[in-house]
């Protein structure tokens, strides 16, 4: 037993030591675990075949996380005895995919133990998801570090309701600028958004006590017939119910550019999103993307490139690669994770390994 910790010691300190800085790289683990990229390829298919939805709730997470210290897998973490974690803040609260990345973790483990990063798995699962529902194929840069702080007090996401000028101060604090931000709002083409982040808009758009004069009809009677005012004293995220973000389409759970038009027809579900068509700036890109979809497309894949390369990890800080991707490595005797949390899902269906296409 001695021995065994020792390894794995061993393991910890050479990882912290030569992956520090995080450099990254395509295909970093083509010799430490070559074929990390083909089983989260297999894996995530899998998962996507049996809940289509998936796609977006991975995306969202990982937008989250890269918000909050950088891509370093900190949205992961959960609660312990002494610490609120970065899932725990309202933002986070509808955020899903959390068992899924568990279940890929777990399969990459059972090939390569302790040496495949639980933020990489998740840039890895999320670039999969993009090219599973449309969107353009991207080279995707690996190497990260998983962080070992996740605080709720860190996260400060931009809201729904923000204006153009408010989100667009939050974008560019980021590294952003007012095209990535566009074109990486255009992935509200798929997945779905709580009835709790737009009731205002449906009942009492800026304390008017009416609905937004700017809504879609149409789009407003189905909106109110599925988000009652009743839930304006609902404080059961859980139970909030929620629609399709994208109401401009039949395929709701597709990366296309058919966000951009829905903006144009008025059916824009969130405040922010709908305010790109009413700013002369934001509507000449928005109908660029509209007449030009192919446009959008290579231009999402750098925005999510940008997104998952910079601010990896912060400077100063020290990384490692977490075990299971809820706990890190070597927590406090006070820091128990809370509710006991259950271990990460074997893998599923024991996945071939074949290599992902375009890898």
């Amino acid at each position: 037993m001695e021995a065994f910790l020792l390894a794995v010691l061993t393991l910890t300190l050479t990882l912290l030591v030569n992956r520090t800085a995080c450099q990254l790289e395509i295909h970093f683990y083509r010799n430490s675990c070559p074929l990390a990229e083909a089983i989260v390829h297999t894996v995530s298919r899998q998962l996507f075949a049996a809940d289509p939805t998936l796609p977006a709730g991975l995306l969202r997470l990982q937008f989250h996380d890269c918000w909050t210290r950088g891509c370093d897998g900190s949205v992961l973490i959960d609660s312990t005895a002494d610490n609120i974690a970065e899932k725990e803040a309202p933002p986070n609260l509808t955020l899903r995919g959390f068992n899924e990345i568990d279940t890929i973790k777990a399969a990459v483990e059972a090939q390569c133990p302790g040496i495949v990063s639980c933020a990489d798995i998740l840039a890895m699962a999320v670039r999969e998801g993009c090219n599973f529902t449309g969107a353009s194929a991207y080279d995707l840069l690996t190497g990260r570090l998983d962080g070992t702080i996740s605080k709720m007090e860190e996260v400060n996401m931009p809201g729904p309701s923000f204006s153009i000028e408010q989100a667009l101060q939050s974008f560019q604090a980021k590294g952003y600028t007012l095209d990535d931000m566009i074109t990486l709002l255009g992935g509200h083409s798929m997945g779905f958004a709580h009835c709790g982040f737009f009731l205002d808009r449906l009942y009492n758009f800026l304390g008017t006590g009416e609905a937004d004069p700017t809504m879609d009809p149409g789009t407003h009677q189905f909106l109110t017939s599925n988000c009652p005012i009743s839930l304006e004293t609902n404080t059961n995220v859980s139970a909030d119910p929620k629609v399709n973000i994208n109401q401009n389409t039949s395929t709701p759970f597709l990366l296309t550019n058919s966000f951009y038009q829905g903006l144009l027809n008025k059916k824009a579900v969130l405040q922010l999103d709908q305010e790109l068509a009413f700013n002369a700036t934001t509507l000449a890109v928005v109908i660029d993307y509209i007449t030009k979809p192919d446009t959008w497309r290579k231009k999402f894949a750098k925005a999510m490139i940008k997104m998952t390369t910079e601010e990896v990890l912060p400077a100063g800080e020290v990384g490692e690669i977490r075990f299971n991707c809820r706990v890190v490595n070597n927590p406090s005797p006070a820091a128990a994770p809370v509710n006991n949390p259950s271990p990460p899902a074997p893998p599923v269906n024991n996945p071939s390994l074949a290599p992902a296409p375009g890898f």
